[in-house]
């Protein structure tokens, strides 16, 4: 059993952030950065799927998803952060210090902060894999500049499926929604959007069956749920907006979360109801969901957890 005084529960832009600033308070932070074979909990994060970020300040260039987190945690391991590339299996939060299992490997830690993520629900095609990041994507605020004059579609028919085909009307000539059901299931308001928008084209009771091209998104075969019939969308841009999930399973009855599984942090703050535990990025953020508002909530749990810990020392408690 190894003891830390920090341990970091995943490795996107959150937890790397959380993990410089933790490091250059001399809390020598113990990074779990979950298993490369793994889509949800992987090194890294969301960003290891995603090819060119052109929005993370300080790149005017652009920079490549991987190639920035590696750059970070480069960091964090620069000013004393230690890694561990496996995936945590279960915590124990009841008691301090907290209890975390890596398979048989037990580590405790005076504090713990969370940044598992959030997952990008997808279609269940074989060809997602293939064509992520090359005309497939779950981001329009991330991706939508690459499809200036494209024709691109949107599957969804929730508010952010909403807003993603309105943001993306900027960009591409004309954007195609496809919704499973006869009726969109996104607010009133944006729903008005939708439909007053020309560039918007809303095809109902439609589903995704196979995505086409090699190495770069080529059409959609599409199917109308109530007809059979199938076509195919000579689309060069496919955005799936169906929702994300947390990854919170770990900290099921433990730590409070809304009704979608998204960790409850105070106000303005990354304290959850467990003293000791802070939680930052995608895992407790369905609002922003960007690199860097996960960066700057990294920076704040690693500050909230030093200034705790501080606390605990000088017998404040």
């Amino acid at each position: 059993m190894s003891h830390h005084r920090v341990v970091i529960i995943g490795s996107g832009p959150a937890g790397l952030t959380a993990a410089i600033y933790a490091a250059r308070a001399n809390l020598l932070p113990f990074v779990i950065e979950g298993e490369p074979s793994s889509t949800s909990d992987q090194p890294g994060g969301q960003l290891m799927l995603t090819t060119d970020v052109e929005n993370f300040p300080g790149f005017p260039e652009g920079i490549m998803g991987p190639e920035l987190m590696v750059r970070m945690r480069e960091q964090a391991v620069r000013f004393g952060a230690t890694f561990l590339t496996e995936k945590v299996t279960s915590v124990d939060l009841s008691s301090r210090p907290f209890g975390i299992w890596v398979r048989n490997e037990h580590y405790t830690a005076d504090a713990v902060i969370v940044s598992t993520g959030a997952q990008s629900l997808m279609l269940g095609l074989e060809a997602e894999s293939r064509l992520l990041g090359h005309g497939l994507s779950t981001c329009a605020t991330c991706d939508g500049f690459f499809f200036r004059g494209h024709e691109i579609a949107v599957v969804g028919g929730g508010d952010s499926a909403v807003e993603e085909a309105s943001f993306l009307t900027k960009f591409a000539t004309k954007v195609t929604m496809l919704v499973r059901r006869d009726e969109l299931r996104a607010s009133k308001i944006m729903q008005a959007r939708a439909f007053s928008n020309p560039k918007i084209d809303i095809v109902w009771n439609t589903v995704v069956d196979d995505l086409l091209g090699d190495d770069k998104l080529e059409g959609a075969v599409v199917r109308n749920v109530q007809t059979g019939t199938t076509t195919t969308l000579p689309v060069t841009g496919l955005f799936v907006a169906i929702g994300h999930r947390p990854n919170t399973d770990l900290f099921k009855g433990s730590l409070e979360m809304d009704e979608n599984g998204y960790l409850l942090t105070q106000e303005g703050s990354s304290y959850t109801n467990i003293e000791g535990v802070f939680a930052c990025g995608d895992v407790q953020d369905h609002t922003y969901r960007q690199a860097i508002t996960a960066a700057g909530s990294g920076c704040m749990a690693a500050i909230d957890c030093e200034r705790w810990l501080e606390s605990l020392h000088h017998g404040a408690h």
